[in-house]
C-alpha cells in the first residue's frame, strides 16, 4: 500500500496539477517575468494534459455515454471561467468574446474534433461507423441551440447592434439551459444505446467485444482520487490561462490580427482535452464516443456558457454581443448542412472527415484574416 501511494505521488498526472497550482499561487497578482510567463505555459499544457487522463479514469468508471458527458462539462467550466475573468478585466474591447470564444468551439467541435474522429476511424477501418440516432439528435439540438443563441441576435430589432434585449437574453438563457437538460436526460437515460459504440455491422459494441486490451474499470479509491485531481487540474488550468492570457492577448496585437482571435486561441486551448481524447477513442474504434465529446462539447459550450455570461451580465459592465456576423453565419450554416449529410447515414469516410477539417481551416483563416 506503501508503495502504491507514493508511486501515485511521484506520477507526472498527480505532480504537474499540484506543481501548477503552487506555481499558480505563489504568482496570482503580480507582473511576471518573460522566463515565468513560459514556465507557467508550460504547466498549463500539463495540467490539461492530466486533465484529460484523470477524466478518462472517472470516464473509465462510470461508464459511457456518462464519461463523455463529465468531460464536456469539465470543459465548459474552464471555457466560462476563462470568458468571465477576461470579460471582467478587458473592458469594452472583450464585449464579443463570449460570442467569439462560443462560436469558435462551436466550430472546433463540429469540424475539427469531429472531423479528425472521422478521418482516424475511416483510415483504420475504411469506413467509420457510429449510430446515427444518437449523433443526428445531438447535432439537431446544437443546431438549435447556437441558432438561439448566436444567429437570432444578429436580427433582433429590440437593441442596436447584434445583442439581446435583457428579456430576451434571459428566455435564450434559460431555453438554452433546459434544452442541454433534456439533451442530457435522454442521453443518460431513455435512449442510452443511441450512443454507445457500434460493430460495422452497426450492432451495439459491449464491453471489450473487441478484445483490445483495455484494463478493467478502477477501482472507487483510483476514481475518487482522480476525481478530485481533475477538479485541481481543471482549477490550474483557468488560472495560469488567466495569469498568460496578457501574453496571448499582446500576441495577437503584435501580429496584426483581429481581437476576435482571442476568442479562438482560448477554444482551441480549453478544447485540447476533448480533442485528445476523442483522438484516443477513434483510435480504438470507438467513434461513437469521439463523436459524443465533439457534439457533447459543443452543446455544453453553448448550453451552459451562455446562461452563465447571461448571469455575468448583471455585474459585468457594457452591452454583451452576440449576434454572428456575415462570413460567421454562412460558416455556421454551412457547417450545419455538412454536418447532417455526414451524420444521417450512420457511416462515413475519409471524405467526410476532410471536408469536415478543411471547413475548420477555413474558420481559423478567416478569423485571422476576415
Amino acid at each position: 500500500m506503501t508503495a502504491l501511494i507514493r508511486s501515485r505521488l511521484t506520477d507526472w498526472t498527480t505532480l504537474v496539477p499540484l506543481i501548477a497550482i503552487l506555481i499558480l499561487a505563489a504568482s496570482w497578482g503580480r507582473e511576471l517575468p518573460a522566463a515565468v510567463i513560459v514556465v507557467v505555459a508550460a504547466l498549463l499544457a500539463g495540467a490539461v494534459l492530466a486533465a484529460v487522463h484523470h477524466a478518462e479514469v472517472v470516464a473509465h468508471k462510470v461508464g459511457e455515454p456518462f464519461g463523455s458527458l463529465l468531460l464536456a462539462v469539465a470543459v465548459t467550466v474552464i471555457e466560462v471561467a476563462l470568458i468571465v475573468t477576461l470579460m471582467i478585466s478587458g473592458g469594452d474591447k472583450t464585449q464579443s468574446l463570449a460570442r467569439d470564444t462560443v462560436f469558435a468551439a462551436v466550430m472546433i467541435t463540429c469540424n475539427g474534433i469531429l472531423g479528425l474522429s472521422l478521418l482516424i476511424g475511416a483510415l483504420r477501418r475504411r469506413v467509420a461507423v457510429f449510430n446515427p440516432e444518437g449523433t443526428g439528435g445531438a447535432l439537431a439540438t446544437v443546431a438549435t441551440l447556437a441558432t438561439l443563441s448566436l444567429v437570432v441576435p444578429a436580427f433582433t430589432i429590440g437593441r442596436p447592434g447584434p445583442q439581446f434585449s435583457p428579456a430576451q437574453l434571459t428566455f435564450a438563457a434559460v431555453a438554452s439551459l433546459a434544452l442541454y437538460g433534456l439533451f442530457v436526460l435522454v442521453q443518460a437515460g431513455r435512449h442510452r444505446d443511441y450512443f454507445l459504440s457500434v460493430t460495422q455491422e452497426g450492432s451495439i459494441l459491449a464491453v471489450d467485444a473487441d478484445h483490445d486490451g483495455h484494463a478493467d474499470p478502477p477501482s472507487a479509491r483510483t476514481a475518487l482520487a482522480s476525481l478530485v485531481l481533475l477538479l485541481v487540474a481543471l482549477v490550474a488550468v483557468v488560472g495560469n490561462a488567466k495569469l498568460v492570457s496578457p501574453t496571448i492577448e499582446a500576441g495577437v496585437s503584435a501580429a496584426n490580427l483581429p481581437q476576435a482571435f482571442v476568442g479562438v486561441i482560448i477554444a482551441l486551448l480549453v478544447l485540447l482535452p476533448e480533442t485528445l481524447a476523442a483522438a484516443r477513442a477513434a483510435r480504438r474504434d470507438r467513434v461513437q464516443i469521439s463523436l459524443n465529446l465533439a457534439l457533447g462539447s459543443a452543446m455544453a459550450s453553448i448550453g451552459l456558457t451562455i446562461p452563465a455570461i447571461a448571469l455575468a451580465s448583471i455585474w459585468l459592465e457594457g452591452p454583451l454581443v452576440l449576434g454572428l456576423g456575415g462570413t460567421q453565419l454562412t460558416l455556421l450554416a454551412l457547417t450545419v448542412v455538412t454536418g447532417v449529410l455526414t451524420v444521417v447515414p450512420g457511416r462515413a469516410t475519409v471524405l467526410q472527415g476532410g471536408v469536415h477539417l478543411v471547413l475548420l481551416a477555413a474558420f481559423v483563416f478567416l478569423a485571422a484574416s476576415p
